[in-house]
């Protein structure tokens, strides 16, 4: 039923959504029925719940040559707090130092050889790494027991259920490692091998997040898939770098963490340009990483990695030297994950990208 100006009565009365528990059904206009419909869903944990839009107080028009549904965003923005972006830089971080101590073990097979001590390091930081970041990952998700589920199932086609099992089987061969690598007998034995497996899934770890972001239906990342994941490997091996450096005042280790992290850092700049390239084919995709928060962080990112590439490269090798690249190499590492969970949102929130995208193709 419309009045004399042509707007439906029906959206000036309905009131605000009630939201439900949980899953964000509006009880003025639909009922919960069903074999499911009495399930308790308690949210105690403080996860926000209502993540509905807001309603329409007016019945929008169409503009011509407008592309998208009523200039509303076909998309809803993540649920995910900033504990994710900081799991990314942790999870990846560990991942390449684990990756990078296998490979020291490769080499350096003998337990007497000086560069046993960076494989040792190397695992340290992966054992803090991927501790902290399934803190913060398990943090999101509210409680403890929801990890946990997620290992009910083995789904190679699914990334966040892959993840879970990277993750579960990083932490624990990173430990045994970091506490036996370097000694005789069975434990030294048994720990060579899991060090090798620690490598292969920090390898995984160092990654995966990348293809995670990417397997979703955000116009940004829709894009850039081919290379999201392929900066998100480097900008970790970058963030590794820079944390041994930080850490370990031996040449040798130095020497090591400068040919680790100055590919790192190289490829990380590459990719970063690539994906921003790619994404802004279509300019209304790509607005996210030249405006606004997203922008300054993606910009920033690129900056503070130069930045210390630039002084690893050139003007000596001293101890405060190495300190200052490893800092600003980790907040740039840092200041991209963040970008990336903030330009997910907005991509989401557009409303025409989507549109844009599809009928480009």
């Amino acid at each position: 039923m419309t009045n004399s100006n042509g707007e439906r009565q029906r959206y000036r009365n309905t009131p605000d959504p009630v939201m439900t528990d949980g899953r964000g059904i509006d009880t003025a206009i639909a009922t919960l029925e069903g074999e499911a419909a009495q399930q308790h869903a308690p949210r105690a944990d403080g996860h926000r719940t209502n993540i509905a839009p807001a309603r329409w107080n007016r019945v929008p028009e169409i503009v011509e040559g407008e592309t998208s549904y009523y200039g509303q965003p076909m998309l809803k923005p993540s649920v995910w707090s900033i504990d994710i972006p900081i799991y990314y830089f942790l999870g990846g971080t560990a991942g390449a130092a684990l990756t990078l101590g296998a490979a020291t073990q490769l080499a350096c097979p003998h337990c007497e050889h000086p560069l046993r001590k960076v494989a040792a390091i190397c695992h340290w930081t992966g054992v803090a790494g991927s501790t902290m970041g399934a803190a913060f990952l398990i943090h999101d998700l509210g409680r403890p027991s929801r990890f946990v589920y997620m290992m009910r199932v083995f789904r190679p086609t699914s990334p966040m259920n892959m993840g879970t099992w990277i993750l579960s089987g990083a932490a624990p061969t990173a430990i045994f490692t970091a506490l036996f690598l370097n000694r005789g007998g069975l434990l030294g034995t048994m720990a060579e091998i899991t060090g090798y497996l620690s490598g292969l899934f920090g390898a995984a770890l160092a990654g995966y997040t990348g293809v995670l972001v990417c397997n979703s239906a955000i116009p940004i990342w829709q894009e850039a898939r081919r290379w999201v994941p392929v900066m998100f490997i480097a900008s970790s091996a970058s963030a590794a770098a820079s944390v041994i450096d930080v850490l370990s005042d031996d040449d040798r280790t130095r020497t090591l963490t400068r040919i680790f992290g100055t590919a790192g850092r190289l490829a990380e700049i590459a990719a970063s340009k690539q994906v921003q390239r790619v994404a802004s084919v279509i300019p209304k995709i790509g607005e996210p990483l030249h405006r606004g928060r997203t922008g300054f962080l993606w910009k920033l990112a690129t900056g503070l990695t130069a930045v210390s590439l630039g002084l690893s490269l050139f003007g000596g090798r001293g101890r405060k030297r190495t300190v200052v690249a490893g800092v600003l190499g980790m907040g740039g590492s840092l200041c991209l994950r963040f970008a990336v969970h903030y330009a997910s949102n907005d991509s989401a929130r557009e409303p025409r990208a989507s549109f844009e995208q599809q009928r480009s193709r």
